[in-house]
């Protein structure tokens, strides 16, 4: 089953006041709305805050939701709304004036850019964690702590050609798994431009 079907079974679920539903949406969400919010807001409690109200709204409107895009989508939305509007609240909006509340349709890209960098930051990860530790520590140590491949090689007692050659089996490997995602990336780069 694909994700967009089991987001939709998810949702008639919690439609129908299923609590098991509604905890699943809960605990896969959670942590990525808080730090999406925290984006806008810059402080973790009133992130926190905003997403547990966010989704105590989900569950008291739940009878008439209507998602009509992916369900991470769908909350991305409310939760960028809900802190335009606890910006907006709290007179914070004088200092952002221009840079958030006139740019909605940037603020609307920048939705769509985390939903994909999101996306394939745990592409990235899950290919990352089949890839056999002393193949894909290379990569991590030159792309993550921005090690050089010389330091990389004194620190595995290797030789720079063979940092040289795992790092770029993880870097086919990555290609392979992100190639779905070049259609994706070309469509979200012609909507922008139009």
């Amino acid at each position: 089953m694909d994700t967009f079907s089991f987001e939709r079974i998810l949702v008639e679920k919690l439609k129908g006041g299923d609590k098991s539903a509604f905890s699943s949406l809960f605990t896969a969400y959670y942590s990525d709305l808080v730090m999406f919010a925290t984006t806008f807001l810059k402080d973790l409690d009133s992130s926190e805050e905003i997403v547990q109200d966010v989704f105590l709204k989900l569950w008291e409107d739940r009878e008439i939701i209507t998602v009509t895009t992916t369900l991470k989508s769908f909350l991305l939305k409310l939760i960028q709304n809900r802190c335009l509007d606890w910006l907006r609240h709290a007179k914070v909006i004088h200092s952002h004036h221009d840079s958030v509340l006139n740019s909605s349709p940037l603020l609307e890209c920048d939705t769509e850019n985390y939903i994909l960098r999101s996306e394939i930051e745990k592409i990235v990860k899950k290919a990352l964690d089949k890839i056999p530790d002393e193949i894909a520590e290379p990569f991590k140590l030159n792309r993550y702590d921005g090690l050089k491949y010389r330091e990389i090689a004194e620190k595995m007692q290797v030789s720079n050609r063979t940092v040289e050659v795992r790092i770029g089996k993880v870097l086919q490997i990555l290609r392979d798994e992100l190639k779905d995602y070049l259609i994706t990336f070309l469509m979200l780069l012609s909507h922008l431009l139009w």
